[in-house]
């Protein structure tokens, strides 16, 4: 069947996600708080969001994966939770260590991770796959190598945005898997729901303060929640019944300058001379990566994750 035509209202609808995603690095940033109690939070208020939709209209659905015939897909939804977990203590503390730009070019490396997972289940990638996870990985050593004369802390942070990036492939590998047999309502209820307590739990046992903040910082994590977290992932799956995911794909690269950019005319954070160059080879690594899996009938699909 094909897609109903492009109008204004998906037109207005990618326009805002591409903000609202563009604006979790700087929001990230400038909340005064931990980074690992940003990620809980965040989390924390989009399952309290979620789980009263789900469990009002999707009563069936959560009834059937307690029982034995839904049990794959929880044990799906489950770890796809404990994915997005890991991505989200490692990406967001990242943004703490080695600024807006590098942490979030390194974070959207999850469309490479997804076709070496393919690779992995036996897929075969296609070559123009291959070329751009060649430029991809170069660009990020260019980037993180630049971190290494600047400081141990900047490197850090380019070392745990991309396992952000990793875990975010994984995230999205369960999550295909658990989203074929149940709603989106359903699936991201219990995802995000197994993503805040693990991340309340990661919390409480490292003694991560999770209470005092200002009010400006209150303010910043309910933005993430309301922006990135909710409103960017809504729109794009409107969208997406009009436009291809590839496209989609191509248009969620444009966090990266769009973070950037942000970052520096609202935080002062310019991005740093030394790394421009890995982080432009970088991206454009990734869209290779996503166009040339988009020609590929059996290839999976190789997506940045929703919420950045």
């Amino acid at each position: 069947m094909p897609r109903p035509s492009v109008g204004v209202p998906t037109l207005a609808a990618l326009v805002v996600a591409v903000f609202a995603i563009t604006l979790s690095g700087p929001l990230i940033a400038y909340a005064a708080a931990p980074g690992l109690a940003i990620a809980c939070w965040r989390n924390i208020f989009a399952a309290a969001v979620l789980a009263p939709v789900a469990v009002g209209t999707r009563r069936a659905e959560l009834a059937r994966l307690a029982g034995r015939s839904g049990r794959p897909v929880a044990i799906a939804s489950l770890l796809a939770g404990l994915a997005l977990a890991v991505h989200f203590a490692t990406w967001v503390p990242s943004v703490k260590l080695t600024g807006i730009a590098a942490a979030t070019a390194l974070v959207a490396t999850q469309p490479v991770w997804q076709g070496l997972i393919a690779l992995g289940q036996g897929r075969r990638l296609p070559a123009a796959v291959w070329i751009g996870i060649g430029l991809a990985v170069g660009g990020a050593v260019l980037a993180t190598g630049a971190d290494i004369g600047f400081s141990a802390r900047a490197f850090a942070g380019d070392l745990l945005a991309l396992t952000g990036g990793i875990a975010g492939a994984v995230y999205t590998a369960f999550g295909e898997r658990a989203r074929a047999s149940t709603s989106t309502t359903t699936y991201t209820s219990v995802c995000y729901t197994a993503c805040a307590l693990l991340l309340l739990a990661v919390c409480l046992v490292g003694g991560v303060p999770l209470g005092g903040y200002s009010g400006r910082t209150w303010l910043a994590i309910a933005a993430m929640t309301v922006f990135p977290h909710l409103l960017g992932h809504s729109m794009f799956n409107y969208a997406l019944e009009r436009v291809s995911a590839t496209t989609v794909a191509v248009l969620l690269l444009l966090e990266v300058p769009g973070a950037a950019l942000i970052g520096w005319l609202w935080l002062d954070q310019a991005p740093r001379l030394n790394q421009l160059p890995g982080l432009v080879l970088l991206v454009l690594g990734v869209a290779v990566v996503v166009l040339g899996a988009a020609r590929a009938p059996a290839a999976p699909r190789l997506a940045p994750p929703d919420e950045l």
